[in-house]
């Protein structure tokens, strides 16, 4: 597959294309095979739905503290379906299994939940155009 597909299928999945897999792209175009691969089994729904696949990565970059992982990882989770309450207890586990300092690393992600429910009303996880699970 070539890069401009993977990087499609990427955006039709997280709802946007993450500056980084443009990056890649160019330098890259091969490390593409592989992230598609990892990707496909995150994305989609398997024994775990992918919102919660999503959820649990949104944990795991958290408590590496990438602030722009958790970025992109928290607005996969929004656009996977996540409601304000599922990130709020995805939350408590970064905090139980992090410290605060994975929680910190997801502050400017978590202003990510107000902007999408002042955009689309109240936050009960239903918001148009993204999927439901």
């Amino acid at each position: 597959m070539e890069p401009k597909e993977i990087i499609d299928s990427i955006e039709g999945k997280m709802g946007f294309t993450p500056e980084i897999m443009n990056m890649m792209g160019e330098m890259n175009p091969d490390l593409f095979e592989h992230y598609k691969k990892c990707d496909d089994n995150i994305q989609e729904d398997g024994a775990l739905s992918a919102r919660v696949k999503v959820l649990m990565s949104l944990a795991v970059v958290a408590a590496q503290r990438c602030e722009p992982c958790c970025e992109s990882q928290m607005r996969s989770a929004l656009n996977h379906g996540a409601t304000r309450e599922e990130i709020m207890e995805t939350m408590n586990v970064v905090f139980i299994t992090s410290g605060a300092p994975g929680v910190a690393a997801c502050r400017r992600a978590l202003k990510l939940i107000d902007s999408k429910e002042e955009e689309h009303g109240s936050g009960h996880g239903c918001m148009p155009g993204r999927r439901r699970h």
